[in-house]
């Protein structure tokens, strides 16, 4: 039975048909009334003005006075006012007469507005077809304090989401809204969907749109637009200070960022040992949720534009000299490389969270991004001992005066033992034990051994510089041992060969090598027809002396300057005496 409210005639009906002689339930019926009102009728329960609204006011209105008078017309002029705005102003001009009216005021101004306020904006809900709309978006995990190794780690979430599926992704970056951020985020989320968009929505970011007003032939950024010319976007933004336009992933930002919360909570602390496990802990939680989508997603695939067979540069190019002191400077941080690259040109890759260094398109060194903190600072430094303590170890009284002697350090606890050095040892003798420590510690990859070493050996009063070098001497190379190798028959091989019928033949002994060469009987020694004679001999004689005399054979010259008319035979007869 609808709920309805019951007049005389529903109850005159009722009350026929109990006299007709009907069951409650019948005359029920025929009134269309439920049964329980019928008994309430019979019983003379009955209400039948329960429900009405009443027609006049059972309190007086404790603002008669003011409202038609003051605070209506005010309200008509100016429908922003608020309803504390019209207490006050109530407090101001009458005081201690209306000490309790904020609710009544509240309510009647709520009332006034539905009735006679301008209509507010209305919130249309859109269609999303596959495969058209990505949004992005960076956003901040406020309420908690995440740090990195006890260090407070500050960050931004970049949220990436699909708008037909859901489909998202989240990636930690550290620095501001930059296009570096921007570029490097929206890949990776490109290559983890596998497909891209046809249209990239974004609000009003300054690392894609020029905010700056004015007549412009586009309002795209070069970076932003060659980005989205590389993936064949359409890049697209919400109106500037309208955030429900891009409520497709401000919305969602909440439900990701309320997860990684009560994981956290739920894991007991918010530090973590890297940037990577903090990374990891936001994945696990993305893929919850993408799981609630995976099979809108697996429709969406279908829709996507193929990605490009390589990336678009997601950093900034500078370059920078590597100084005599093994330095380059970065945005106002200065930051130490390798010393070999002392004097030489560096091509610098800056990402949003390490700086990577080229030398002849090679890289050579790794670095990562440091960024200024803290008001009133504009410069800071960036100092591994790694790269400048081989050369340290050479002459290591300059670690006593040098501007970089904390930083070099690399924790407080080496830094805790650099003063206990400077209690037992006299200054040099301590910096020659400290830049031996840093240098075995670079070198080994040893940094907490030789910590703990030097912890023990500074409370038992027995550390010493030689101690320390044969605490931590290498390992002498094993010799190789000699090897001997037995060479196998070959008499193997001979299985490989087919059967054969006809025993083979012994091979014959083979010959010598060299064969003393025998002279034919019949052939005549050369230029020698007769027995040589004492003559014969001393023409050869001569010729030798000549050849001795001479210093070697004369250039030939022509016979005709020479001896235009001497005949061959005297040199015949000399060839036949040799």
């Amino acid at each position: 039975m609808p709920n309805k409210r019951i007049d005389s005639y529903h109850t005159r009906v009722y009350m026929n048909g109990r006299d007709l002689g009907l069951k409650q339930a019948e005359a029920a019926y025929i009134a269309e009334i439920s049964t329980r009102t019928g008994q309430r009728i019979e019983a003379g329960t009955h209400q039948p003005n329960r429900g009405r609204l009443q027609d006049q006011r059972t309190v007086p209105d404790p603002l008669a006075d003011v409202w038609e008078d003051e605070l209506e017309p005010m309200l008509r002029r100016d429908p922003r006012l608020k309803p504390m705005t019209l207490y006050e102003y109530l407090q101001d001009k009458y005081p201690g007469q209306y000490p309790q009216v904020l609710r009544t005021l509240q309510r009647r101004v709520r009332t006034w507005k539905a009735l006679h306020g301008p209509s507010p904006e209305v919130m249309f809900e859109l269609r999303h077809e596959p495969g058209v709309q990505g949004f992005s978006d960076f956003t901040e995990l406020k309420g908690i304090t995440i740090t990195i190794a006890g260090k407070p780690f500050e960050h931004l979430i970049y949220h990436y989401r699909l708008g037909y599926s859901g489909w998202r992704y989240a990636q930690i970056i550290e620095g501001g809204e930059s296009f570096v951020a921007l570029s490097e985020g929206l890949q990776n989320a490109f290559a983890a969907c596998g497909g891209v968009p046809t249209q990239h929505r974004t609000d009003s970011l300054s690392a894609a749109y020029r905010n700056m007003g004015g007549r412009r032939s586009k309002n795209l950024t070069r970076l932003y637009d060659e980005l989205c010319d590389h993936y064949r976007l359409e890049p697209t933004r919400n109106n500037k200070g309208v955030a429900h336009e891009n409520g497709s992933i401000e919305s969602p930002h909440g439900h990701l960022k309320n997860r990684i919360k009560q994981a956290i909570y739920l894991r007991g602390s918010a530090d973590f040992t890297s940037v990577a496990e903090y990374q990891a802990l936001i994945d696990a939680q993305v893929a919850k949720l993408n799981q609630q989508c995976q099979t809108k997603y697996e429709q969406e695939k279908d829709h996507l534009q193929p990605l490009p067979k390589y990336r678009t540069p997601d950093y900034e190019v500078l370059t920078a000299k590597v100084s005599k002191r093994s330095t380059i400077d970065v945005r106002c941080i200065l930051y130490t490389v390798p010393s070999r690259l002392i004097g030489r040109q560096l091509e610098l890759h800056l990402y949003h969270d390490r700086i990577v260094g080229y030398l002849e398109r090679h890289p050579v060194v790794e670095l990562p991004r440091k960024r200024v903190s803290g008001k009133g600072k504009r410069r800071d430094r960036c100092i591994n001992y790694r790269h400048v303590i081989g050369s340290m170890r050479l002459k290591p009284r300059a670690f006593i005066y040098c501007t970089w002697q904390s930083d070099l350090l690399p924790n407080p606890e080496y830094r805790q033992i650099w003063e206990q050095l400077k209690a037992q040892f006299d200054l040099e003798q301590a910096a020659k034990i400290i830049v031996e420590a840093l240098y075995i510690a670079a070198v080994q990859d040893k940094e907490q051994a030789v910590a703990v070493y030097l912890q023990q050996q500074l409370r038992s009063s027995s550390l010493t510089l030689n101690r320390l070098k044969k605490q931590f001497e290498p390992p002498q190379m094993k010799q190789v041992p000699d090897l001997s190798i037995e060479q196998h028959s070959l008499e193997l091989y001979d299985k490989l060969l087919p059967s054969c019928s006809v025993p083979a033949e012994p091979l014959p002994a083979p010959e010598p090598l060299f064969k003393k060469a025998q002279a034919l009987p019949h052939v005549d020694p050369l230029g020698i027809y007769r027995i040589p004679s004492h003559a014969g001999k001393l023409v050869l004689c001569g010729i030798l002396t000549s050849l001795v005399r001479n210093g070697g054979p004369t250039k030939r010259t022509s016979s005709s300057k020479t001896c235009p008319h001497r005949s061959q035979a005297p040199k015949r007869k000399k060839f036949y005496q040799l």
